[in-house]
């Protein structure tokens, strides 16, 4: 089993983690449509809403902690510790890898580190009629379309383009059912990376649009850029098989909790340009975004379910917090667990000032 190496986190990415040759700096004649919708950050008098959404393909561990515990701080720092809402969500819609009784350990694991939510779990399963529904208005608009290519039909046609994708590499789709499926059965609905509205507002100096470049401000990584376009390329939204993508249900759930700041592992922060995408196609509101350092295995590869990582005791919550707590760059505390709680939101507020 892969033991976490407390005290060497990694950030999974740089300032520039997600930047693209393509990029170029943030360019002030770009446009700033204050009217532009689905680019607003913190709603008129809605506050914060933070959330911690796991996955149940297995309980907790220690680098899901460290992200569950940062969410967490970030919502109860806010506004100078008067506090913002926390939920939880269970993104549960992967259901091949979900395993039955997680979701109910990962909940218990939470309260015996005090980390209560503020309304009951979302489930994601129980949604996805809402995530149809926003594929369908994609489709009406002609943002989305079927796509009938398998893996080896991407790279068949990357190679026809003199690309060689390398292993590990982003398969980026170069569009190719995007004028039909050419006698071929659809496995796929995409969405098109070159129909992206501009958007830039003074009140969002920290993301601007134009087209598939996004440029954004982490809150701990600082200024990032990608091209959807050219380093990922027309997505997926769904698989003709029924799942519906990541990218597309954490985009609807996301907007309709209100969250209005996003505070998760730094191994997802180059889905925050994909998501920024969708939030625009779809008129949503993008909220702001707090990418954590991640706790690596002893081979220096990433804590994860699928690599072995242990579950998380909570028999001593206080311990284990204080690794979490480490990880974050805080300090340890010798509690008792809520004076140590505590602490941690004031120096968490010190560290990132949530706001207002």
């Amino acid at each position: 089993m892969a033991t976490p190496a407390w005290g060497s986190a990694a950030t999974g990415a740089s300032g520039t983690g997600s930047r693209t040759p393509s990029c170029p700096a943030w360019n002030s004649r770009w446009p700033r449509p204050d009217a532009a919708p689905g680019v607003a950050g913190v709603r008129a008098g809605s506050g914060y809403i933070g959330r911690f959404a796991p996955s149940p393909t297995g309980p907790l561990h220690a680098g899901s902690l460290v992200a569950a515990l940062a969410s967490w701080l970030d919502a109860r720092a806010w506004n100078h510790g008067a506090g913002g809402r926390w939920l939880v969500r269970i993104e549960d819609i992967d259901t091949p890898r979900c395993i039955a009784g997680a979701a109910e350990t990962i909940l218990r694991q939470l309260a015996d580190c005090g980390l209560q939510p503020d309304e009951p779990p979302l489930w994601q399963s129980q949604r996805l009629q809402r995530y149809a529904r926003a594929r369908e208005r994609l489709i009406a608009d002609g943002l989305a379309y079927p796509c009938g290519c398998s893996r080896k039909d991407i790279d068949q046609a990357l190679r026809a383009r003199g690309i060689v994708r390398q292993r590990h590499q982003e398969r980026v789709y170069p569009g190719t059912c995007r004028n039909g499926l050419h006698g071929k059965a659809a496995v796929a609905w995409r969405l098109r990376t070159d129909k992206v509205p501009d958007a830039a507002r003074a009140s969002r100096p920290d993301l601007a649009v134009r087209g598939s470049l996004v440029h954004w401000t982490d809150r701990r990584l600082g200024p990032q850029c990608q091209d959807v376009a050219s380093a990922v390329g027309d997505f997926v939204l769904q698989r003709a098989d029924g799942p519906f993508a990541y990218q597309l249900a954490v985009v609807v759930d996301d907007a309709e909790q209100g969250i209005s700041h996003v505070v998760r592992g730094a191994d997802l922060v180059d889905n925050t340009a994909r998501q920024i995408v969708l939030q625009r196609l779809l008129q949503l509101p993008t909220p702001r975004y707090l990418h954590t350092p991640l706790v690596l295995a002893a081979d220096g590869q990433k804590l994860s379910k699928q690599n072995g990582a242990t579950a998380l005791d909570t028999r001593d919550p206080l311990a284990t917090l204080n690794q979490a707590a480490r990880t974050l760059g805080l300090p340890g505390h010798a509690g008792p667990l809520a004076d140590a709680l505590a602490a941690w939101i004031g120096a968490w507020r010190d560290l990132y000032n949530p706001g207002p």
